[in-house]
């Protein structure tokens, strides 16, 4: 059962750049779904639409059946910067958005999620006195705690060091195993899609469409150095070789193997 559709989406801005073109995408309960693509193909113009922070020109997006108009509360972000709150506690920080509930239940879901982003003695501290990669478990552990039906992910990893992405990515799987909510992530990380997605949908630019959507079947946790790991990767690599090749234009002969430099 589809959690969030995106039906025929246009989004054309007021300079006349269009940005996205027909997209139509159905993303199941759980599922983590995962968008790559080169520059200029609306990936971060698409999270912005389903977020609410933007309205489409033409077509829909709906969550559990509503259509979204603007911000939502079933639809949680985590963006590239953690954009804590300086004057706020991390505990706090991490329960900024549950004032609704009782105290007993707002205390036990921070100390539940911190706990799970490895980070249950960091209650007490300040933002300042964190790494980035811990800020960053702080903003994802900040999303999850709300249950959102769905969680979008614009690029949260991009500025980490590879040690700090891969113990983040941990971390994120394990909160998401506990409600599992719908995600969908923005990254130009292939290697990131292929560790996180149930699939990834590679978008062509100019204006940007889906190009190709690929599967990912492999089980958790997936093993970086297996051949059906590797063969996903170049899969989407190859995908994204010809997402950026212009109309019509015919693909040169290449190894199968070979990398894809669409960076």
């Amino acid at each position: 059962m589809s959690v969030l559709e995106i039906k025929h989406l246009d989004k054309t801005y007021s300079d006349g750049t269009r940005a996205l073109s027909d997209v139509s995408l159905d993303v199941g309960a759980g599922e983590i779904l995962g968008i790559v693509g080169g520059s200029g193909c609306g990936k971060t113009t698409l999270l912005r639409l389903v977020a609410g922070l933007d309205l489409p020109s033409e077509g829909f997006i709906s969550v559990g059946g509503e259509r979204i108009s603007g911000p939502h509360p079933a639809v949680g972000i985590v963006f590239q910067e953690p954009r804590l709150l300086p004057w706020l506690t991390v505990a706090d920080n991490v329960g900024f958005g549950l004032h609704h509930l009782p105290v007993a239940e707002r205390i036990n879901r921070i100390a539940n999620a911190l706990e799970r982003v490895g980070l249950a003695s960091y209650g007490k501290r300040w933002p300042r006195e964190l790494s980035g990669g811990q800020q960053q478990r702080v903003a994802i552990a900040r999303a999850f705690v709300a249950r959102p039906k769905v969680l979008l992910l614009d690029e949260p990893f991009s500025a980490l060091d590879a040690f700090t992405r891969a113990s983040l990515h941990e971390h994120l799987l394990l909160l998401w195993e506990q409600d599992k909510p719908t995600i969908v992530m923005v990254t130009h990380d292939v290697e990131e899609s292929v560790t996180l997605s149930d699939r990834v949908v590679v978008m062509k630019p100019h204006p940007g469409r889906v190009f190709e959507t690929i599967s990912v079947t492999l089980e958790r946790p997936r093993d970086h150095l297996t051949a059906p790991f590797e063969k996903v990767k170049r899969r989407i690599h190859a995908t994204l070789d010809r997402s950026m090749r212009p109309e019509n234009t015919p693909q040169a002969p290449r190894k199968s193997d070979s990398g894809a430099l669409w960076w």
